[in-house]
């Protein structure tokens, strides 16, 4: 049924549940796996967003921030999140998964979709925090977008059922 699964994954604990379940819809199916990380403001775990261009950024209090220790904390987070995909990729090879990754930078929501229809994804796996109201208005929802513009079927975890589910 689902031979090609994107797993969308982020820097939070909630991604392992999602690419576990990317994995068993993978090892069940006899499918493949694209794991799939976006570099974006929009992530808990991310420096300031900015263009790598600027030389020096100013708060609106007119505070200056050192754009090489904003340079080094993102290289960090890229460093981080890419070996994160690469050990999760070698543990669904070793299962006989073939498996691909990609770090992407952009809106997280546009940059799954995009994936997902340049692949020829089946179906994608991404996580829900439960966001609503004013916070969701604010911080978008990464599966909302997803659910209406993805060219394939989705798959939502929801967090508030991942974290019922394990052991205190």
């Amino acid at each position: 049924m689902y031979q090609k699964i994107l797993a969308a994954l982020d820097s939070s604990h909630f991604s392992d549940a999602i690419f576990q379940q990317a994995l068993a819809l993978a090892q069940s199916n006899q499918g493949a796996l694209l794991l799939v990380h976006c570099l974006s403001g929009e992530e808990e775990s991310s420096p300031l967003p900015m263009h790598r261009r600027i030389d020096s950024i100013y708060w609106a209090s007119g505070t200056e921030i050192n754009l090489d220790a904003w340079k080094e904390a993102w290289h960090r987070y890229e460093r981080e999140n890419l070996d994160r995909l690469q050990q999760l990729a070698g543990s669904a090879n070793a299962l006989g998964i073939t498996t691909e990754f990609r770090q992407l930078i952009g809106s997280p929501g546009r940059v799954i979709c995009k994936a997902a229809q340049q692949w020829d994804a089946d179906v994608i796996v991404v996580g829900n925090r439960g966001r609503s109201g004013f916070s969701e208005v604010v911080m978008g929802s990464v599966s909302n977008y997803v659910m209406h513009h993805a060219p394939c079927s989705v798959l939502v975890l929801k967090t508030e059922v991942i974290e019922a589910s394990q052991p205190t």
